[in-house]
């Protein structure tokens, strides 16, 4: 039973010693390269898979490349020596520190894609292309880094990559392998410069607010200046307008008052050449002298009377005086034409003024 145990206990520490011989030669086991899909075995008969090549040798000198599909070989003196992927291959590049042009330390990684064109040249032009291109392409970064300043790093980052690449195809071009594309990841800048650069944006900020606020402010100016001005030059067109149509109203007006004037004017004469016309003019005159009397004193404390203001007689024949000397030219005219109504107005005339003298005393 003892035996039984011991044997069981010895079997169990083996397979634990056995399990851990495993790992260790698991963990000293080199990682598979992402160049090849393994080294396939020569049976005589191969299928190579789509979008790889497979490297030969016969007798350890290159022999061919096998296509994609059915292959010959003749085994023990054939051999697979390197298997090359024509995929579009993805390596990153590790983060490294650079340089600018005005003594900023940045700490950049990227991503750079390759693709193999000539599985010949890559597999023995040089030993291990993954590492060759990935110390290619950090050489160049911090090269062409040092050829910027911190600001134009963020500006161009494009044509830096295209830079990058560049470079990389001009010197992988002997290794069968070309760069396609190479990416800028992040960036990392320290922290006093992050935050001098924080503190240069938000017065960038600042100073576009600024000016924005001056130029509205100015427009605001403009647009109020502009407005009274338009406001001044329509009232001025207005006022124009108003005195000209106010003195177009007048003139018609003066016209119209004119017309009715000489219309008057021309009635009065033809009423004055008909019979029995200075002895209404003489009525009229005796009328207007009245009622002049009668407003005396009302406009104003100051009156001027004439020294015979009660002499109506007199003041009448003062007033036909003054309207024979204005009518005298047109009385020479008229004094053939007709003498007997001259003399048959002058009496009527005379009573009217007697009847008025009388009345007045």
């Amino acid at each position: 039973m003892l035996s039984r145990v011991g044997i069981r206990a010895r079997s169990g520490l083996g397979l634990l010693q056995h399990s851990q011989q495993l790992k260790h030669a698991a963990r000293l086991a080199p990682a598979p390269c992402r160049w090849n899909s393994g080294l396939p075995v020569n049976i005589g008969v191969l299928f190579v898979p789509q979008q790889e090549a497979w490297v030969v040798e016969r007798m350890g000198k290159f022999h061919r490349i096998l296509e994609p599909g059915l292959n010959f070989l003749i085994p023990l003196l054939d051999r697979i020596r390197y298997v090359q992927s024509l995929k579009e291959i993805v390596i990153n590049v590790p983060e490294q520190s650079a340089v600018t042009l005005d003594n900023v330390t940045l700490q950049i990684d990227g991503v750079l894609y390759l693709r193999v064109m000539d599985p010949y040249k890559a597999s023995y032009g040089v030993e291990d292309p993954e590492y060759a291109v990935t110390q290619l392409a950090q050489t160049t970064m911090r090269s062409e880094l040092g050829k910027l300043s911190l600001d134009r790093v963020f500006r161009e980052r494009e044509s830096l990559n295209a830079s990058i690449v560049d470079a990389i195809n001009q010197a992988s071009d002997c290794w069968g392998i070309r760069c396609l594309r190479y990416e800028i990841k992040d960036i990392h800048v320290p922290p006093r410069v992050k935050e001098s650069m924080q503190m240069q944006v938000e017065a960038e900020r600042r100073k576009r607010a600024t000016v924005l606020e001056s130029e509205g402010t100015r427009e605001s100016a403009i647009n109020v200046a502009e407005g009274q001005k338009q406001a001044q030059i329509l009232a001025s067109e207005a006022e124009k307008a108003e005195q000209i149509n106010k003195a177009a109203g007048e003139a018609n007006a003066m016209l119209v008052k004119a017309r009715a004037k000489a219309e008057a004017i021309q009635l009065l004469a033809a009423a004055l050449a008909q019979q029995h016309g200075n002895a209404a003019a003489s009525l009229s005159v005796a009328e207007q002298y009245v009622n002049a009397f009668s407003k005396i004193a009302k406009d104003s404390n100051t009156v001027l009377l004439p020294a015979n203001t009660g002499d109506v007689t007199n003041m009448v024949a003062q007033a036909l005086g003054i309207y024979t000397t204005l009518t005298k030219p047109q009385a020479v005219k008229t004094q053939d034409e007709m003498p007997s109504a001259r003399e048959d107005s002058r009496s009527p005339a005379t009573e009217m003024l007697k009847a008025e003298q009388g009345s007045s005393s």
